[in-house]
């Protein structure tokens, strides 16, 4: 089966947006609500940028990156509580380790490779199984599933972003330079935005929601209310 078609019997959600805007706790309560498969496809860059450190592969050697993008040895396991997702690479559990400020800025610079999106797109779109699927991500709309019915573009100032992530950073007890974290998230954005390969951009069909002023709360009922009007639940 064409995995561009997926969609048509695969029911889909997209979620894209840039770093901070919410669309992965976003994706992770629409996953739940719906009983639905979950692909946080940023994951996956941050595991190839990840094992580049661990084996030692510079992020400049486009050939050792993509021979480690297309032999990933990882596995998202349910936790025992199941609500959250253990992810483990080459059998090591990483999945604390990924979230890394320093990690995510490397996934950034790994995900402008076209080699390397190449070798995990596959692996994207192999997500998309009975009963459907909510894909995370920055190009999920645009490029892995560009048929699929509902595409969410999730947005928020810059300023805000890195007010969340810093409060994120504080609550669980690390050190944290507001100052800093708004200059990484401006260069992650430029970097997302004006990469040659799958920029960072809504679709063309996608409903584009600013969660700069919005709860979580509300997202999710905006985004529950635009499923019920695609039919998708």
């Amino acid at each position: 089966m064409d995995p561009l078609n997926n969609a048509n019997v695969c029911p889909i959600i997209t979620v894209d947006g840039p770093s901070g805007s919410g669309k992965g706790t976003i994706c992770r309560l629409l996953s739940q609500e719906l009983g639905w498969s979950l692909l946080d496809s940023g994951a996956l860059y941050r595991l190839t940028a990840l094992a580049a450190n661990h084996h030692g592969v510079d992020l400049s050697d486009v050939e050792a990156l993509q021979v480690l993008a297309e032999h990933l040895d990882v596995r998202f396991v349910a936790s025992e509580q199941g609500d959250d997702v253990v992810i483990l690479l080459e059998g090591e559990e990483v999945t604390h380790a990924i979230r890394a400020e320093q990690v995510g800025n490397d996934a950034s610079k790994v995900a402008a490779i076209t080699e390397v999106r190449s070798a995990l797109l596959k692996r994207q779109r192999d997500f998309a199984q009975s009963p459907g699927l909510v894909a995370d991500g920055r190009d999920m709309g645009t490029v892995v599933f560009p048929q699929a019915p509902l595409k969410i573009y999730l947005d928020a100032s810059a300023e805000v972003r890195a007010d969340r992530r810093y409060k994120q950073l504080i609550d669980k007890g690390l050190s944290a330079s507001l100052e800093t974290i708004l200059e990484d998230i401006r260069a992650r954005d430029d970097r997302d935005m004006n990469r040659s390969v799958a920029p960072l951009r809504p679709a063309d069909d996608a409903v584009i929601l600013d969660s700069t002023s919005m709860s979580i709360d509300e997202v999710m009922k905006t985004v529950l209310e635009q499923a019920r009007h695609k039919g998708l639940r």
